[in-house]
């Protein structure tokens, strides 16, 4: 875990421009017909709908997906009462946090007001800009009034997220770490050692889980809570126990199932949790310093079950788990609160995720390979993707039936893809091409099958009826390093190509290439030595029609691959080149761009046929393509050898493609400036066209851009390389591509390859 100094905090906060959020319009702008829609006089419209019509607001306005964060600063992240300024950073953090989980809108509130009267009145005052009210960082006992006053006055959510969230988070895990235990939770015995606004609700949640309220025993910074004290508030009086034979923590926790702190570091010995039941569970969730170390509680005794609120150690309790899920759903069915049944569906979705099978995304940023339901994985990791369909779905239906939601939602299915697309995890194209692939799964041949990345996307393919995956490899190593990986390779085909029962095979191959090369010198001989190679070998499979399509490059060097799919496959007819196409796919539209791997320095004809296989690759899914030739010239306005080829490629395509879309040579800023470049160049065919399809005069420009592209928007998901220009389905990958990134070119292949049967 990195070490957070109080330089690199105070400099990331101020950066080149201060704080952490900001707001973007989401509407057109850039015309006066724009600026009359979004304000005067066009906003007269939505907002007389809106006063003929409340619920319209959901439908005019962000409303819906608008969170008001909001505080008074009295409770400040372990900070204490610092004031609601000072608070500033804190709830900025809580806006950045549910946008890029939940992608929901925030505007931090600071209110400085410690009166609990005043500080609903405000909030009340404000309500009707917002879908939902995140209370945060407010001091019991003040905060459960303000939770419950505001609950009951405002007809939408609304939320003390350091109550609930580290109850719900927490009332998950304890559900998993009772069944790794083998415990049952009506049984156990569970001391709360702290009594603020978490101990409390977290105590109520655990209540509604099946703990029996008898078992719980809650300690205060006076020892434990008994209905001997009389200085006991409503809240800790609901908690106070009949025992009055215990008084200290070391007392309460002897023969204890469960330990949870919310209190501060270092309170709980190693002596005391050795005095704890088999099994025991610790909950230390103190922040920045737990009541005890993850390392003395496991020194303690080994059978310990453990969570902290640390992101460096297992099963980390954190509430980024549990409220952007939480308030997407809310907000989703446009629900008037957040009740006890969307809480408890919340904690048994996130407890039920942790029992799947963890995505490739998780075990790659934790660097593990083998997450797997038990004592050091009981609570799903914070960056899982899947937080947002399963947790929000379950919300927003537990407020359907539990009669608090205004808008059901009537199609899950279709529900889940919004999320997914909402966050940039799946896109309107990505989910087009994984539909169509599962309707039309191909034999896909995977080459390099000991490749870990390689494996992990045909195994992944295999279980979403993506294709049918072929894995060309040793078999013996394919499967230890899958169950190494703990892989199921179900549905995945092994070809051993170097092994003995292959040798007819190889000999038929190399038959047909030394047929289809004899006029370039080839031997049965050379040929027969090519099929111990993985790319000739599973080329042929293809070219043989044992196979639909090919995948390769993440050991092969281009230069080796790009010859032999010109030895065994051919460019297609009317055509000597080929080459690659990335799409980026961005929340501005998709942008198509040539050649990114194959061709270093094409000549004038060679540019010509790229522009024509974009041409064709565009239309391939279903877009018109409007091309833009680049260089760092326009239109003949730099005497230079590099741009004078792109000016004759034009001249060329104008001529012998006269309906194509495509103009240039153009610098990309013009490109893609519909305005600045219909303004300054009318006669372009490009005229009152958005570019979608850039070629690149040659390989250095269009790889930089694509990477450049792919660096500095982090929103947009980048698919490809995609083949374009060979006879058939053989299709490239990056040699640094993630498994996510060689499943996406699986698709196409797949779909290439049923396109390809189809002609």
């Amino acid at each position: 875990m990195a070490v957070i100094t109080k330089e690199a905090a105070l400099e990331y906060h101020k950066g080149n421009r201060p704080g952490k959020i900001e707001v973007k319009p989401t509407k057109d702008y850039r015309t006066q017909t724009d600026l009359s829609l979004a304000y005067s006089p066009g906003v007269a419209y939505p907002c007389l709908e809106i006063q003929d019509k409340p619920i319209d607001a959901y439908k005019y306005t962000d409303k819906g997906n608008l969170v008001a964060v909001i505080s008074n600063g009295t409770a400040v992240l372990g900070l204490g009462d610092i004031g609601a300024l000072s608070g500033k950073p804190v709830m900025e953090g809580k806006g950045l946090l549910f946008k890029i989980y939940g992608g929901i809108d925030v505007f931090d509130i600071e209110v400085a007001e410690k009166d609990p009267e005043k500080f609903c009145e405000t909030v009340e005052r404000i309500a009707p800009t917002f879908g939902g009210i995140n209370l945060e960082d407010i001091k019991a006992p003040e905060c459960f009034y303000i939770e419950d006053r505001l609950k009951k006055t405002l007809d939408i959510p609304v939320m003390h997220d350091d109550q609930h969230g580290t109850a719900i988070i927490s009332g998950a895990g304890l559900v998993n770490a009772l069944e790794v235990a083998g415990k049952k939770i009506g049984e156990v015995k569970v001391v709360v050692n702290g009594a603020g606004a978490a101990a409390i609700s977290c105590s109520k949640l655990y209540v509604a889980l099946g703990v029996k309220r008898e078992n719980i025993v809650m300690l205060d910074s006076k020892g434990v809570i008994s209905k001997e004290r009389k200085d006991l508030n409503k809240m800790k009086q609901e908690f106070a126990t009949d025992r009055t034979d215990i008084h200290t923590l070391a007392e309460a926790i002897k023969d204890a199932d469960v330990f949870l702190g919310l209190s501060k570091g270092n309170v709980l010995s190693q002596d005391m949790v050795r005095s704890m039941a088999k099994d025991p569970i610790v909950f230390a969730l103190a922040n920045p310093v737990p009541e005890i170390s993850y390392e003395d509680a496991m020194a303690s005794r080994p059978d310990v079950l453990m969570s902290t609120g640390r992101s460096d150690y297992p099963n980390q309790i954190n509430n980024v788990i549990g409220f952007p899920y939480i308030f997407r759903g809310a907000l989703d069915v446009h629900a008037t609160k957040i009740n006890e049944e969307m809480k408890l569906a919340a904690a048994k979705a996130i407890a039920d995720l942790a029992k799947m099978p963890v995505p490739d995304v998780v075990n790659d940023v934790y660097k593990v390979n083998n997450l797997t339901f038990g004592r050091d994985y009981f609570i799903p990791k914070p960056v899982d993707p899947r937080l947002i369909t399963e947790v929000s779905a379950a919300v927003a239906k537990a407020a359907m039936d539990s009669g608090v939601a205004r808008s059901p939602i009537e199609d899950w299915d279709a529900y889940k893809k919004h999320l997914r697309q909402l966050i940039g995890q799946e896109t309107k194209l990505t989910q087009k091409l994984y539909d169509t692939a599962r309707r039309h799964p191909q034999r896909v041949v995977f080459a390099e099958g000991i490749h870990p990345t390689m494996l992990k996307a045909a195994v992944s393919a295999a279980e979403q009826g993506l294709c049918k995956p072929i894995l060309l490899g040793n078999d013996e190593m394919i499967a230890k390093l899958a169950a190494k990986l703990e892989l199921s390779l179900d549905g995945v085909e092994i070809i051993n190509l170097r092994h003995d029962r292959e040798a007819s095979r190889r000999e038929r191959f190399a038959a047909i290439l030394a047929e289809k090369r004899r006029r370039e010198g080839y031997t049965f001989q050379e040929a027969n030595d090519k099929m111990f190679e993985r790319n000739y070998f599973g080329m042929m499979m293809v070219e043989a029609g044992e196979a639909d399509a090919f995948i390769t490059g993440l050991y092969t060097r281009y230069s080796d691959t790009v010859k032999a799919a010109k030895e065994v496959i051919g460019t297609q007819p009317g055509f000597s080149t080929f080459g690659t196409m990335h799409i980026i796919n961005s929340k501005k539209g998709h942008i198509y761009m040539a050649d990114t791997l194959i061709n270093g320095e094409p000549d004038e004809d060679q540019l010509v046929e790229l522009a024509k296989l974009a041409d064709k690759t565009v239309r391939f899914f279903n877009e018109e393509p409007h091309i833009a030739m680049i260089s760092y010239s326009d239109f003949g306005s730099v005497n230079s050898p590099e741009s004078n080829k792109v000016h004759g490629a034009v001249a060329k395509l104008h001529h012998e493609c006269p309906s194509m879309i495509v103009d240039g040579e153009m610098q990309s800023s013009y490109a893609l400036n519909k305005e600045a470049r219909d303004e300054k160049w009318p006669f372009s065919r490009l005229y009152g066209y958005d570019v979608n399809t850039l070629v690149f005069p040659n390989l250095t420009s269009a790889r930089s851009s694509y990477k450049i592209f792919q660096s500095l928007d982090g929103d947009s998901e980048i698919i490809g390389p995609i083949q374009m220009g060979l006879n058939k389905p053989i299709h490239f990958v990056d040699f640094d591509c993630n498994v996510r990134e060689v499943v996406n070119v699986a698709v196409i292949a797949s779909i290439d390859a049923y396109v390809n049967s189809k002609k």
